[in-house]
């Protein structure tokens, strides 16, 4: 690298392992002076982490990195940015292809390298897919662990929703061709993450579906000016397609507000090939009591739920609700921005305030519930009537803000109180 550049790394992830290679492959086929980096935590039981360095022609080196603290991921975070710099060092690198082992997720692996990569820059992240499989892999409760894919003695994630936050973290999607995809799987992806730009891993060699150029010289800019169809479009394809996203730009700050549960653009109103999107957003209040006994049907009314809500009992906490195959994570996600006081505000982040704004109420301020459910065959009216059930009644809500503090507390178990 030259005096004063930076050496773009792309980040490529996700559970879909023939389609995560397949796409790094691809980017090592179509970026000249382009280097892969991949870290195998499947060592970790004999103590280590596989470190491969490889570029188009094959295997450059192998080494092992010791776990930290008993932690295979740990010691992939360790490891990841002093081989990169490494390879910023060592010259003529074009692009450092991070390719993530299966359950890492993409989220903290960017954050890492943007803090205190010397001399690199996070280019892209890029989650790789195949079609066929999103549906399987969003219903799969199973723990990690239980598959051998846990990156830590104490991870707990499933399978699901380790899936789903790779995917929805991501402003890139790499699509495997599978001949046993069908619209319904694509209808699924797009409304998962309907911003995300779609890009085939294959592709002719002539150029892109839309007249794009098919070579990566000089590629710049951003993912809005990259060869293509915008978001909820016909994938991205042509052989330059893959290696200009991955050289476009990536913001690590607005990715990180993207997962944020108080400030998230979540999915709108959608309804195609028999997979739906319904948004259900009111004012009041749950009660504790109703809604946790709705729990367990909510949580499997559809293949993927998320957003923010409050309890009666809680009017000062915003919570996060993230649901996939069949099981629900609750946590708490801070405070609800008109609990605090005016000197308060202003340790607060711009872009939360200004989602604060946005769905401000006279009354109850930022407080809402606002739950989007993805799924096919999406019984949107049972998912209503359950949810609207499960607020406080007239009489209650009626009683006060002093009253709902006294509603029995059924949620101090799940959060841990």
């Amino acid at each position: 690298m030259t005096a004063g550049s930076r050496l773009p790394v792309a980040i490529v992830g996700g559970l879909h392992s023939e389609a995560r290679k397949a796409a790094v492959q691809r980017l090592l086929d179509t970026v000249p002076g382009s280097v892969a980096l991949h870290h195998d935590l499947s060592t970790a039981g004999r103590g280590t982490v596989v470190r491969t360095v490889r570029d188009a022609t094959g295997t450059l080196s192998h080494g092992d990195a010791p776990l930290v603290d008993d932690c295979a991921c740990c010691a992939l975070r360790e490891d990841l940015v002093p081989e990169l710099e490494r390879l910023a060092d060592a010259g003529p690198t074009r692009l450092a292809i991070v390719e993530l082992w299966d359950s890492v997720e993409p989220r903290a692996m960017a954050e890492v390298v943007a803090a205190h990569g010397e001399g690199l820059v996070v280019t892209s992240v890029i989650t790789a897919v195949d079609p066929a499989l999103v549906l399987p892999y969003l219903g799969n409760g199973d723990d990690l662990a239980d598959a051998g894919l846990a990156a830590a003695a104490s991870d707990r994630r499933t399978i699901a929703d380790t899936w789903a936050r790779q995917v929805e973290y991501a402003p890139v999607l790499a699509l495997a061709d599978n001949p046993l995809a069908d619209d319904e799987d694509r209808a699924l992806l797009a409304q998962l993450h309907p911003t995300a730009r779609r890009v085939r891993i294959g592709g002719d060699a002539t150029g892109t579906e839309n007249g794009g150029p098919s070579g990566i010289t000089g590629i710049t800019g951003s993912t809005g000016s990259t060869s293509g169809t915008g978001p909820g479009g016909i994938p991205d394809t042509g052989a330059g397609a893959l290696a200009a996203v991955a050289l476009a730009g990536f913001d690590v700050e607005a990715a990180a507000a993207r997962q944020d549960p108080a400030c998230a653009l979540l999915p709108q109103e959608a309804d195609d090939c028999g997979v739906a999107t319904y948004v259900w957003h009111r004012r009041r209040p749950f009660h504790p009591g109703r809604l946790y006994e709705a729990l367990e049907e909510l949580c499997c009314a559809a293949a993927r739920s998320r957003g923010r809500f409050w309890l009666a009992d809680r009017p000062d906490t915003l919570l996060a609700w993230d649901a996939a195959g069949g099981a629900l994570c609750v946590e708490s996600a801070g405070p609800w921005l008109a609990s605090l006081s005016d000197a308060d505000w202003e340790g607060v982040p711009a872009l939360r305030r200004a989602a604060a704004a946005l769905d401000w109420d006279p009354r109850h301020g930022d407080r809402c519930q606002h739950l989007v459910f993805v799924s096919p065959a999406l019984d949107r009216d049972g998912v209503e009537r359950l949810l609207d059930s499960c607020l406080l009644t007239d009489a209650e809500y009626s009683a006060g803000p002093a009253a709902w503090k006294r509603l029995p507390p059924a949620f101090d178990t799940l959060l841990e109180v």
